[in-house]
């Protein structure tokens, strides 16, 4: 057993409390349900994979499909926790957001010991590390835009069965989770856009001439339906089922350009992918 492996299950273990705990405690304690142990959860949850996603990539970046994992976790978890802090209704994401990272983190420790390339490239660095962070902020937000969404989706789904489960009442209102999602895909749709022409600029400096790869068409793919959802949620206040599906059509888009490329080319073919 590796001490990568070792480091990477201590991440996923910091992030079992947060996991449970509302599903232990559905309403929580201290005046709005954020107590203490709200709290301390949460921050193990952001320190473990903050720290080992740290670790990873300090000196060089890592092009590995455990890394990309690592660092997505650990980017969702730097937005979702002074999001909770700071909007009255996000902490209440905590019961899908955090399950979901524990899956992620516990696929990114089995996959710990696969081959991780390091980068290469004639790309000036500061492109790849504009390049790098705005992928990596990109998917996390569209990350917590998809659970907003999926949120919404639930809520709406016990509100018209008349048959609401615990985890429906702990849930964000149908409203709120529809303006956190609206909020989270504007920022996405422009972090993602400053991501595809820092995208372009990397690949301007490594393919002369220029030729757009797969991953590159599947980020277009997500601004073009971030775009198209936010115009019609715009235009004619679409919301409800429609919205999330949309929603999660571009997460799954988002999702097979950045950590699918990295699995399909790490993982299933043994070979180095692009960051």
């Amino acid at each position: 057993m590796s001490q990568n492996f070792l480091l990477s299950l201590t991440a996923l273990l910091a992030l079992l409390p947060a996991s449970i705990y509302p599903y232990r405690r559905v309403a929580g304690r201290g005046e709005d349900g954020r107590g203490w142990a709200f709290w301390g959860a949460l921050l193990l949850a952001a320190a473990g994979p903050g720290m080992w996603a740290a670790l990873q990539v300090a000196g060089q970046w890592q092009t590995g499909f455990s890394t990309a994992l690592w660092v997505t976790v650990a980017a969702c978890m730097a937005l979702f926790l002074p999001l909770s802090r700071f909007h009255r209704a996000a902490w209440r994401l905590a019961p899908l957001l955090l399950p979901y990272l524990l899956v992620v983190g516990a696929l990114a420790t089995l996959t710990e010991d696969a081959p991780a390339p390091v980068l290469r490239g004639g790309a000036p660095g500061v492109w790849i590390d504009l390049h790098i962070a705005v992928s990596v902020f990109t998917y996390a937000l569209l990350t917590l835009s998809a659970v907003a969404s999926l949120a919404a989706f639930l809520q709406e789904r016990a509100l018209k069965s008349k048959r609401p489960t615990p985890l429906t009442r702990f849930l964000p209102p149908v409203a709120e989770s529809e303006r956190l999602q609206v909020a989270l895909l504007v920022a996405s749709e422009v972090v993602l856009g400053v991501g595809l022409a820092s995208g372009m600029a990397v690949l301007h400096f490594e393919q002369m001439p220029l030729r757009v790869d797969h991953k590159t068409l599947l980020s277009l793919a997500t601004f073009v339906v971030v775009g198209v959802l936010l115009f019609a949620q715009y235009r004619t206040g679409m919301r409800g089922r429609t919205a999330a599906r949309l929603v999660l059509i571009a997460y799954l888009l988002l999702t097979l350009a950045y950590p699918g490329v990295k699995f399909v080319s790490n993982i299933l073919l043994g070979q180095p992918a692009w960051a």
